[in-house]
Parts: C-alpha cells; structure tokens; sequence
C-alpha cells in the first residue's frame, strides 16, 4: 500500500526521472454508475422525506410514501450488491482509513487551501482514496448507512411489532434515529459536493467520476504493466 507523502515529497516524486504522470481509468464502469445511481437515489429519498415531514408539500403523502419507500429498496439493494462488488473485486482496500498523512489533509483543508497550499495527497493505483476520504467513507458505510436502513426497516415493519410492550416508545425512538440518520446523510452529501470544486477547477472531480480518467503518478513498472496488461485504463497522450 502506498504511503501518504508530503507536499514536499510529492513536489520531489513529481521531478524524479522514474515517475511519469498519466491519466489512468482509476474509478470503473460499475463505479461511476455506482457513484451517479446513489447520487440520484439519495436525492430522491431527501425530496420525498422531506414531504413526508411536512418541510415540503409538493407532492400528495400517499406519493411521497410510495416513492420514499421504492427508493430506499433501490438504494437498499445497490449498497447490497456494491458491497459484494467491492469485496470479489478487492476494492475495499482503497477505504481502509488509516492515520498517516491525516492530519496533514486535515491542516490543508483546513487552511492550506485558501493559502494555495498544494494538496499533501497523489492518488495511486493501490490507494484513490485519502486519509479523511477513507475515514470519511468508513463513517457513512458503517454507522450513518446501517443507522438509516436499521431504523428504515423496522420503520416499514411497524405493523408487525406496534403491540409489543413499549412499542409507542420504541417507534419515537426508530422515528428519530431515521431522522437523526438521514440528516447526517444530507451533510455528507453537501460536505462531498462542496469537496468536489476543489480541485484543479470548480468541474475537476466531476469530470473525473464521468469519465474515470484521473492523472497519477506511475513508476515504469506500473506504466510497462497497465501497458501491455490493462492498456484501456490508459489514456493515449495528446500534444
């Protein structure tokens, strides 16, 4: 796994002889439609929740029950067979967090990035994802997305559990965890959209979860492999 470098050592890898920039298919197929299909899903689950709490009455409840409810399956099952995905294919390792170089992505977003500080982070072929992206997506993956979907079934199956002893108490609590869950959901999303104008231009990421190309660092060996291994993951230079 490659280490976090420094701005210095990036500066430094950047200059060296043996390492070449190329752009490189780093996000998949399944990815980027992972990625765009959650997008819209997500979208749809914040729009029709929030007419079902009465913040918006833009559509009829019985809509809103019914669109919520279809598109919390949807997702439900896209997190299902992503997380499959992700294990068969060996991709989960790009999200283990780990501590170096956090604090230093931290500091640059922080205030390095207002000062025009370079970024501390390369993306790499074994690690797409930095110290607070990894610990970010950890975060969303293992307590705001179970949190959401715990709370959303029970939500869905109160009918069969609304007589037990306690049961009105239990259903405020569920009620709230939902709730809790999904406004967390929301700031993830808008702190992840905020994110994405921060690269080279406003469109940069964007452009980059469309396409799946991004420019990486690449020692010959890996350039010589993706070439005669993998040459679709890489994008012909033009002059």
């Amino acid at each position: 796994m490659t280490d976090i470098p420094s701005s210095a050592q990036s500066e430094e890898l950047a200059n060296k002889p043996d390492v070449k920039k190329r752009a490189v298919k780093i996000y998949t197929r399944y990815e980027r439609f992972w990625h765009w299909s959650q997008a819209l899903l997500i979208f749809i689950l914040a729009f029709s929740g929030f007419n079902l709490h009465g913040s918006l009455t833009l559509v009829p409840f019985p809509l809103a029950v019914m669109v919520h409810t279809y598109a919390a399956i949807l997702l439900l099952l896209l997190w299902l067979f992503t997380t499959f995905w992700n294990f068969t294919t060996g991709q989960w390792r790009h999200y283990l967090p780990q501590n170096k170089g956090l604090f230093a992505v931290i500091k640059f977003y922080a205030y390095g990035i207002i000062t025009g500080a370079p970024h501390p982070y390369s993306k790499s072929l074994n690690r797409k994802q930095n110290a607070l992206q990894s610990l970010a997506y950890l975060t969303f993956m293992v307590i705001i997305g179970p949190a959401l979907w715990l709370s959303g079934i029970a939500y869905l199956l109160y009918g069969l559990w609304e007589n037990i002893q306690n049961g009105q108490q239990i259903f405020t609590l569920v009620a709230f965890v939902h709730t809790a869950a999904a406004f967390a959901m929301i700031t993830f999303v808008v702190i992840h959209v905020y994110m994405t104008t921060t690269g080279k231009t406003v469109f940069h990421y964007i452009k980059t979860m469309i396409t799946g190309y991004e420019k990486i660092e690449l020692t010959p060996a890996e350039e010589a492999y993706l070439e005669e291994q993998q040459p679709g993951m890489l994008k012909k230079d033009t002059k």
